[in-house]
């Protein structure tokens, strides 16, 4: 069902601020076919998981949880995190070494 490890824990994540009452599941729908439908998105709908990640960024920026620069610092840290751990490890952001 999910392409890569990040695709399920993104859906995890929506589900567990869902079921926190962070939003509705039609807030959620609505911010995600937002994103699906946005011109440029692939037509075979292969960049799914990316509009997931979209919709989600959005919904939290929107609900004042998290703005655009929060989550693309998170994204950043973990992409460092990502780099510096060794093959085979889980990748936690305590590895990312700017923190």
């Amino acid at each position: 069902m999910f392409p890569e490890p990040w695709t399920a824990e993104a859906f995890a994540m929506t589900v567990h601020l869902h079921e926190r009452g962070v939003f509705s599941w039609t807030e959620w729908a609505e911010a995600l076919s937002t994103e699906v439908h946005r011109p440029g998105r692939a037509e075979d709908g292969s960049d799914y998981f990316d509009c997931w990640v979209e919709a989600l960024s959005a919904l939290l920026g929107a609900k004042g949880i998290a703005d655009g620069e929060q989550v693309l610092g998170l994204q950043r840290s973990w992409q460092r995190a990502a780099k510096a751990t060794p093959h085979g490890q889980p990748i936690e952001l305590r590895n990312d070494p700017q923190r």
